[in-house]
């Protein structure tokens, strides 16, 4: 079966991008909603312990891991960032990679707007988070949290499935010599 003809530069590029402002945009949303209307460090059941938001401000990575060293996120973040958007613009061609590095650099730029917008300073912001999954982890987390994990394993399927960046596949090629 013939493989997709590859997205032309641009293409590949603007779906990144447009995917991007999307989750982005959401991530936003739904903090600014979450700062307005839920109280600070107080549980909120939504869906019995099924789903509970929790607003709180996280200085440091997952868990609140290295609270005290903020400025180390905004720097991983800004490189994470730069890094796909030189893959978006030159080596994309793949539908899927595309889509994937979209949402994925969405789910970056949300969590870096954090770090360098909101208090106590610029590039040291604390992210908010809020949403809670007691059934599931104990971590409290939100939107771009959802997308920069779930395309990280989606990353990982890509990978290991052999379709390159650019659309072709690996040939998978059997060991007769064993």
């Amino acid at each position: 079966m013939p493989g997709r003809t590859p997205l032309p530069a641009p293409a590949a590029g603007a779906i990144v991008a447009i995917l991007a402002a999307l989750v982005l945009a959401a991530d936003q949303f739904t903090k600014h909603l979450a700062l307005e209307s839920l109280p600070y460090q107080q549980t909120v059941p939504v869906l019995g312990d099924f789903l509970v938001f929790y607003l709180t401000r996280n200085s440091g990575a997952a868990f609140s891991l290295g609270a005290g060293v903020t400025w180390v996120f905004t720097i991983v973040l800004s490189a994470v960032a730069v890094v796909i958007g030189y893959l978006a613009v030159r080596q994309v061609r793949s539908r899927w990679w595309a889509v994937i590095l979209g949402l994925l650099l969405g789910g970056v730029l949300g969590n870096l707007a954090d770090r360098l917008l909101r208090e106590p300073g610029f590039a040291v912001g604390h992210v908010i988070d809020f949403i809670h999954t007691p059934w599931m982890m104990p971590a409290i987390y939100n939107v771009a949290d959802i997308f920069i994990v779930t395309m990280m394993c989606s990353v990982a399927i890509l990978v290991l499935s052999g379709l390159r960046l650019d659309g072709t596949r690996e040939r998978r090629t059997a060991n007769a010599e064993s």
